[in-house]
């Protein structure tokens, strides 16, 4: 079995990070995970959080809203939104979460008495204010 495996984290807009690691922990939206070398093969679907990344070169931080992880003999991420944790800032953070409460408030107001689509919008929201608590971000701003 090798020590490292190949990681590479995209959303829409970049390729965040491509590098061999040793470890990813991963936001899974069935609960958190490490994928490691060797790991058996799955697709699961993210929730928002932190990708915890380790590598011969020491510890990252990627800030994730959701998206895909497929685990192989590689760690390719598929996120809605990925970047840097240093690169979240409040205003940042700010602007994701005024997206997820209005999205709250569209399911609210098209999916009446339809609670599951609400339901989801609202678990969105829940995750991403704990996100930005797990980081020191505010969400009452």
């Amino acid at each position: 079995m090798a020590d490292t495996m190949q990681f590479d984290l995209v959303s829409p807009e970049r390729r965040v990070a491509s590098l061999e690691v040793t470890s990813v922990q991963i936001p899974g939206a069935d609960g958190d995970m490490t994928a490691m070398p060797g790991h058996a093969p799955l697709i699961t679907t993210l929730r928002p959080g932190i990708l915890r990344v380790e590598s011969t070169g020491g510890t990252q931080e990627y800030v994730v809203t959701g998206g895909f992880a497929e685990i192989g003999e590689n760690l390719s991420v598929l996120a809605e939104r990925a970047l840097p944790r240093e690169e979240m800032t409040q205003e940042t953070f700010d602007a994701i979460l005024e997206e997820a409460r209005a999205a709250l408030n569209t399911a609210k107001e098209v999916f009446v008495n339809e609670p599951g689509p609400v339901d989801d919008a609202a678990k969105l929201l829940s995750d991403m204010v704990a996100m930005g608590g797990d980081i020191g971000l505010n969400a009452n701003n």
